[in-house]
């Protein structure tokens, strides 16, 4: 069996930093686990706008698409916002998600013990929240045409998106969601603005579709996606499994993420269809930014790169178990009361740094065999 392949892609800001840690993670699986992997490194972002002139090089995106996963860190920052658009740091992550076709991103909203009292809301709310947002992630307003700015026949200009969906493009972000469903809650609960959108009617009937024809096993609700924000903050454990656009996807999988108390905490993965070996083109990456302002100062959380191999191990290599047994490091260290500076601040005491971090969690490892 060839040993799988994982293009790192650290990026800027905080990104280097925190994917050191995780190259840690990753030499441990390879001493202790007998997991090894062919690890390449590149350029994305502005590192790759400062080296190259543009966010993602020809030669980048082929590797891209010719190893089993990418590990992304973060993208961007204030030294890029006059760049022209089509060449600012974010335009390479998104150049990634379209040419690898990634079309269902799965945003997982959990909120660890340790860190329930961190959340804006009651710990009662919160505590033992488990829910996973997929959202569709290659159509969608973001790429609809026509789209632009535009001048009027008054002197005036007019901003152009086009929010479009086919038929293809709903069912299987759908069936992305439905299997995610049989192996957690057997819930699923479609979000879109059916009321007022037309591509939200669509939208409502093509999952009603997948699930009638290919699901009826799973339970299946429809919300309008303005009415599913205030559930989430209401009563967020009612959802298992929520499905919906990109637009409504982007929005609602960051207000899920904030209820777990830190949006540097979490994971994302982004999948797109099966290769030859079977797995699906994959992506994966924290959810936080690039988060400049403290970029190497050592006060980074390396944990949402951290589970995001953890999503890679279970999505892209097959190893549920060991995805599992690094979750469950992560959140031993968060029970120890680890910190790094953004957590501590709230709590007093001193923090740890990203590589203290990034060392507690090989020792929970290592204290797991």
């Amino acid at each position: 069996m060839p040993t799988p392949s994982l293009l790192i892609l650290p990026g800027d800001g905080i990104g280097p930093e925190v994917m050191t840690e995780v190259r840690k993670v990753i030499d441990w699986f390879g001493a202790k686990r007998g997991l090894s992997f062919e690890v390449f490194e590149d350029l994305v972002g502005g590192a790759a706008y400062d080296a190259h002139g543009t966010p993602l090089t020809d030669e980048t995106m082929a590797k891209a698409q010719g190893v089993d996963a990418v590990l992304l860190g973060a993208v961007g920052g204030p030294a890029y916002d006059t760049l022209d658009f089509a060449v600012k740091p974010e335009r390479g992550l998104l150049r990634l998600r379209k040419e690898m076709d990634l079309f269902a991103n799965l945003r997982p909203a959990q909120c660890f013990d340790a860190l329930a009292d961190f959340s804006s809301l009651k710990r009662d709310v919160v505590a033992g929240l488990d829910i996973m947002i997929v959202r569709e992630l290659t159509s969608g307003i973001y790429f609809g045409e026509p789209r632009g700015i535009i001048d009027d026949n008054e002197g005036g200009r007019v901003g152009v998106n086009t929010q479009r969906y086919t038929t293809d493009e709903i069912r299987r972000v759908a069936r992305a969601a439905f299997e995610l469903a049989k192996k957690r809650g057997n819930r699923v609960c479609s979000m879109e603005k059916a009321n007022v959108m037309e591509s939200g009617i669509l939208w409502r009937e093509e999952v009603q579709w997948v699930h009638d024809n290919e699901y009826p096993e799973v339970e299946l609700s429809h919300m309008y996606a303005d009415a599913g924000a205030m559930q989430l903050v209401r009563a967020p454990k009612q959802f298992d499994v929520i499905v919906t656009d990109n637009l409504f996807g982007d929005l609602l999988s960051d207000a899920a993420a904030m209820l777990t108390g830190s949006l540097g905490m979490l994971p994302s993965a982004s999948l797109g269809a099966p290769m030859e070996n079977g797995r699906p083109k994959a992506l994966y990456e924290p959810v936080h930014g690039s988060a400049p302002d403290i970029a190497g100062q050592g006060k980074a959380n390396p944990s949402a790169c951290i589970l995001s191999f953890a999503m890679a191990l279970r999505y892209s290599f097959d190893r549920g178990d060991e995805a599992t047994r690094l979750e469950r490091a992560v959140e031993t260290v968060l029970a120890q009361g680890v910190r790094t500076a953004d957590l501590m601040q709230a709590e007093g005491g001193s923090p740890a740094s990203t590589s203290d971090m990034g060392d507690a969690v090989i020792a929970a490892l290592e204290a797991s065999l």
